[in-house]
């Protein structure tokens, strides 16, 4: 039997939809080397969502737009924030090394 995520309903639309668009933005190709480059720097876990998002570096209403939503959509937000960290081409992973090590 194969596995599937059960899907939790979104509540609060346009606010999620905002948000994930500056993610998006952040992750683009064009851009991710800035961001991974402001967490290396201040030798922050690309990880670290939470910090990540405080600095202001995923946009500048992104903290208020993700305090803003229902626990749920902040944990599908952060789901989504990792599929994103993950995806990063190698090149960069390795270049960007200590912002993705676990230690």
């Amino acid at each position: 039997m194969k596995f599937e995520q059960a899907t939790i309903a979104v509540s609060d639309e346009q606010s999620y939809q905002k948000l994930h668009a500056l993610l998006d933005a952040a992750f683009d190709a064009r851009d991710v080397e800035v961001l991974l480059s402001k967490v290396a720097s201040k030798r922050i876990r690309i990880r670290d969502f939470e910090t990540v998002l405080r600095r202001g570096w995923l946009g500048k209403e992104a903290p208020a737009l993700y305090a803003a939503l229902p626990v749920s959509d902040q944990g599908l937000t952060r789901e989504r924030y990792l599929r994103l960290v993950e995806s990063v081409a190698a090149d960069l992973r390795q270049r960007y090394f200590r912002a993705y090590a676990y230690y």
